[in-house]
């Protein structure tokens, strides 16, 4: 297990889980196979995350492309959605741990998004982390969503264009009052963010890994999190500035 400095904890931590179906045709298995397997994997990140002391874990767990996926796999999908929440309800609450979804959730099944609310509410008051996860999401619908929104209040004069600033911005997408994510995991090796929220990871550090997500770990995870301490984020300055060292 690789050390950790607890001092240096990135607060918000977003995983690309990819690799379930490459996982179960390696082991000649059906893609749901992989699937399932992934789930667990997701139950072990997300105890992890807990116990080191993230605050914020944002999981893409289905994204608005995958709805082309044949009906049998999205079905399969969903099912396990719906399953996980019903089991890991009240693990969130021992937890403290507090549910939240992004994305286009009215896409979901009336049982699904039944489900997701429930949980939602149930869990409302924990504030020991936030689970996010990114469900029916894709990066650039999330910002159309956003300039919407801000048209509409511009016609209704709620805002002027002035006062239409960054931090004002951020403040229409669906990770309103969340910190944008610190590191971004991406597992089964591909360099491509794949529409995952593409405005809040401008300085997020990136960390790709050829482990599958039904193989990523605890110990993978803690290697996520040693190689993103080992950096310097400069946000754009330099490493005098950074240090107090510029002449």
């Amino acid at each position: 297990m690789e050390e950790i400095d607890q001092e240096k904890l990135p607060r918000h931590i977003a995983i690309i889980m990819d690799g379930n179906g490459r996982w179960a045709k390696k082991k000649a298995l059906s893609r749901i196979s992989g699937h399932i397997k992934g789930v667990n994997a997701v139950r072990e990140v997300v105890t992890a995350c807990r116990e080191l002391g993230i605050k914020v874990l944002t999981l893409y767990a289905f994204s608005i492309e995958n709805w082309k996926r044949p009906a049998e796999e999205v079905n399969a999908l969903m099912g396990l959605l719906k399953e996980y929440l019903q089991k890991e309800c009240e693990k969130m609450l021992q937890n403290n741990i507090r549910l939240n979804a992004i994305g286009r959730i009215s896409d979901l099944s009336p049982d699904v998004r039944a489900t997701l609310k429930e949980t939602i509410k149930k869990t409302g008051h924990c504030d020991g982390m936030i689970l996010n996860l990114a469900l029916s999401y894709g990066g650039r619908s999330e910002i159309l969503h956003a300039v919407q929104g801000i048209i509409s209040d511009l016609q209704k004069a709620k805002i002027k264009p002035e006062e239409i600033t960054v931090q004002r911005f951020s403040q229409y997408l669906w990770t309103h009052g969340l910190p944008d994510p610190d590191l971004l995991i991406r597992t089964s090796g591909e360099f491509r963010i794949s529409n995952f929220l593409l405005w809040q990871i401008a300085y997020t550090e990136l960390y790709v890994t050829d482990t599958l997500w039904p193989d990523f770990d605890r110990r993978e995870l803690s290697k996520a999190i040693a190689d993103y301490q080992s950096r310097e984020r400069r946000f754009g300055l330099t490493s005098e500035q950074l240090n107090g060292k510029e002449e």
